[in-house]
């Protein structure tokens, strides 16, 4: 039976969501990365130099800041009436750490900073969950996990990302999948929601299954249903989770740099990330790719905000469960 906690509208201010500093959730911003002390610590990664087509994600970290304001009503946590499970209580402790500095035209400059951010968020025992930003983000992400043990990569995206180099660029927003895996600390990857007409050629696919990718189409994913899929991350290993905001179809997210159509939906997502949240350890999260600009409804800010807060939920509830009484 779950513990009764206080709400926090019942004292103090009301603190709806349209007042106030908007940090994640209206989580206590941490400017001292040196002093981070929780569970999880959101970092803004604004960066969108690595696009090849449509700009505009180095406003994702600031939109979905703003759309998460929508989810901090003062609640103790929040309740789920299908799963009889309250998420993210008191006792889940998250922080905002901003952004990471972002060096216009520099991208090495750049990713560096980016990879600071996550590299402190871990040395404080802290989840790292990063908002970009364009999918270049990603590579010093994964790179700020050299020493660590290995893991899996779970990707959710419309794209493969595994481009090698082109014209010399190798950290753009389509290489990042083909860095982490020549990573000696990136046991393999299941790429699912790859679809349609890809910005990676045949021989990018090759070189993908060869370096130890598992592939799945929107409709392949369907057809497993979210347990299938989950199934196919080897069991015991710890997951990264990566996700581009055009895995989803443009129909419910059309603010990114790349649309596709025939994405995915909502609970689709959410229930394959449940599945492997209860499966895994998850060590990190990234989502990317949310350009605000193009979206005036601001409902691709509020499902990338949305995806974030549900699937913190259940991955600290899954640990939760997975420790030991007493």
């Amino acid at each position: 039976m779950e513990t009764t906690l206080a709400h926090g509208y019942e004292s103090g201010r009301l603190n709806l969501p349209f007042t106030g500093i908007c940090t994640f959730a209206k989580k206590p911003f941490v400017a001292d990365w040196r002093a981070i002390d929780a569970d999880a610590a959101i970092l803004g990664a604004p960066y969108d130099a690595g696009t090849q087509w449509r700009a505009g994600a180095r406003f994702g970290p600031r939109g979905v800041r703003e759309a998460s304001t929508l989810f901090s009503f003062g609640h103790a946590g929040a309740y789920d009436h299908e799963d009889d499970v309250t998420y993210l209580g008191e006792e889940v402790r998250i922080v905002d750490m901003g952004d990471a500095d972002i060096v216009h035209t520099d991208t090495i400059a750049s990713h560096a900073n980016i990879r600071e951010g996550v590299e402190a968020s871990l040395a404080a025992g802290a989840l790292p969950v990063v908002i970009g930003g364009d999918h270049s983000v990603n590579i010093p992400c994964i790179e700020a996990y050299k020493g660590h043990a290995p893991f899996h990569i779970l990707q959710i995206d419309a794209h493969l990302d595994f481009v090698d180099e082109r014209h010399g660029v190798t950290r753009g927003h389509g290489n990042p999948m083909r860095r982490a895996a020549e990573k000696d600390w990136v046991s393999g990857l299941t790429q699912v929601g790859i679809r349609n007409v890809s910005s990676t050629a045949r021989e990018g696919y090759d070189a993908a299954r060869a370096m130890g990718s598992d592939i799945l189409s929107v409709r392949q994913a369907r057809g497993l249903g979210a347990p299938g899929v989950a199934q196919r991350i080897p069991e015991g290993v710890p997951v990264y989770i990566t996700i581009d905001i055009d895995g989803f179809c443009p129909s419910i997210a059309p603010g990114t740099g790349t649309p596709s159509h025939g994405g995915f939906l909502y609970y689709e997502v959410l229930e394959i990330l449940q599945q492997v949240a209860n499966r895994h350890d998850i060590v990190g999260i990234d989502l990317v790719e949310v350009a605000p600009d193009y979206d005036p409804t601001g409902s691709t800010s509020i499902l990338a905000a949305q995806i974030l807060m549900n699937l913190l939920g259940f991955v600290f509830h899954a640990r939760g469960k997975r420790m030991p009484a007493g």
